[in-house]
């Protein structure tokens, strides 16, 4: 199995690459973890996984056009796809981080900053570990976890009116984070994965065995 990690000048792209290699040799899967920005890889990949930390607008001007039409013509065709963190909300419509800039546009919604949080007193940004909210057998991500698990979150901005079917977990953090999104073989969660232990590394397990 070919598993890309998206090298688009974010942060956290070898710990997501040490958690998906490590993921790997749990379930014994078979796979060549690489982080690189090479198009041609990026199409041939089985896996893409594109981790954020940072500025929605920095992140997605490190994406570019070639790295952005590289990855819709990938999971067009059906490539099984992770975003992290900013990575995950790469794939709303537009975010308002720094002024608004576009997103890929695979999910419903915006990002924005998480005034709920703020208005309740709440620190920002969110940062610690928080439950996460489901359904048992919402999706394929969370196989094998019951809902009550923690995820660790750092972020101040977050999907806002966001589709219910596309939502597929969420965090109380002054209202209702949603904490994984979904739609068709795109995915993505809010939290950092790679740092959150068990939990991370069973979700991140569950996306290189999932057939899309």
């Amino acid at each position: 199995m070919r598993v890309v990690v998206i090298d688009y000048n974010g942060g956290n792209l070898a710990s997501a690459a040490q958690a998906a290699q490590k993921a790997a040799s749990l379930y014994n899967i078979d796979a060549e973890v690489t982080i690189t920005r090479d198009e041609s890889a990026i199409l041939n990949a089985d896996r893409l996984i594109l981790p954020g930390q940072g500025a929605f607008a920095d992140c997605a001007k490190g994406l570019g056009p070639e790295l952005r039409n590289s990855l819709q013509v990938a999971t067009d065709k059906g490539t099984p796809f992770l975003g992290i963190c900013v990575g995950m909300q790469l794939m709303g419509e537009y975010g308002l981080e720094h002024g608004r800039t576009e997103g890929l546009g695979w999910i419903s919604g915006h990002i924005s900053h998480m005034k709920e949080a703020h208005d309740a007193g709440l620190r920002l940004p969110h940062m610690g570990w928080n439950t996460l909210n489901f359904k048992p057998g919402a999706h394929l991500l969370t196989e094998g976890l019951e809902p009550g698990v923690h995820g660790y979150f750092v972020h101040s901005y977050a999907l806002h009116n966001g589709k219910e079917s596309e939502v597929i977990a969420t965090a109380d953090y002054g209202g209702n984070v949603p904490a994984i999104v979904a739609n068709g073989n795109r995915c993505g969660t809010q939290f950092h994965v790679e740092k959150s232990q068990k939990v991370g590394l069973t979700m991140m397990g569950n996306f290189l065995k999932w057939k899309s």
